[in-house]
């Protein structure tokens, strides 16, 4: 699927210029003239990576990447006709990935975006590796700590690692004795039925309605199922 880019530059033969570049190289390429129209565009659709021009003529580019880190870590590749080393720097810890000045070639310009992306998708896929997510719920298993909406919900030691072993088995059911395997908590293998007493607490947790759970399903006679989908999830 081609990667989705939003220039940002008030400049529109450049910005029309470098459309047609990247659009021929591959990417599906959308233009905006000032700050606020690619924040609208930004809120309207996801984008894989933004060219932020920092010359812009309601908001400078400094204040749309900070308003964008805000809210998403888009790689952001800032442009200037600036050239000075204070502006590359000040780009860079308000957090853009990389910083051209103009004038450049469409060919660095090409360059430095895969070179983002790239990075964007490396980082993204090491946050996969120790964040579960399931529509409004996240599940860190780095930090150990369960959100749902952005809204930490406290957990036992027990109860992390019991929900953790459900959600890495997800659309599996899992009976008593197969937890207790994973889990490997003195406190479940020594009670099997606390595992219903640990269920309970969580689904009261992450739950919006415990007493008819949709994440945590109970199968009669079997064990407990993880929800693939969750949250309307397609």
């Amino acid at each position: 699927m081609a990667e989705r880019l939003l220039i940002i530059d008030d400049d529109a033969r450049l910005a029309a210029m470098v459309s047609d570049y990247l659009t021929a190289a591959g990417f599906l390429v959308e233009k905006r003239l000032t700050g606020h129209d690619g924040l609208a565009a930004l809120d309207g659709g996801a984008f894989d990576a933004v060219i932020l021009d920092v010359m812009l003529p309601d908001i400078d580019g400094f204040e749309v990447c900070r308003r964008i880190r805000a809210r998403a870590q888009t790689p952001i590749l800032m442009l200037t006709a600036r050239g000075e080393e204070m502006d590359r720097i000040v780009g860079l810890e308000i957090g853009a990935d990389d910083y051209l000045p103009k004038p450049f070639s469409p060919r660095e310009l090409q360059a430095r975006l895969r070179a983002i992306l790239r990075r964007g998708r490396v980082a993204a896929r090491a946050e996969e590796a120790v964040t579960l997510r399931f529509g409004r719920l996240q599940i860190d298993r780095e930090s150990r700590m369960v959100r749902v909406d952005g809204e930490e919900r406290v957990l036992t030691s027990y109860q992390f690692d019991l929900l953790a072993a459900l959600a890495e088995n997800a659309g599996r059911v899992l009976n008593r004795e197969r937890l207790m395997d994973l889990v490997k908590g003195e406190e479940l293998e020594a009670f099997d039925r606390s595992i219903d007493v640990h269920i309970s607490r969580i689904r009261s947790a992450i739950e919006d309605d415990p007493k008819h759970p949709r994440r945590i399903l109970t199968v009669r006679g079997a064990g407990y199922v993880f929800a693939k989908k969750q949250d309307g999830e397609p």
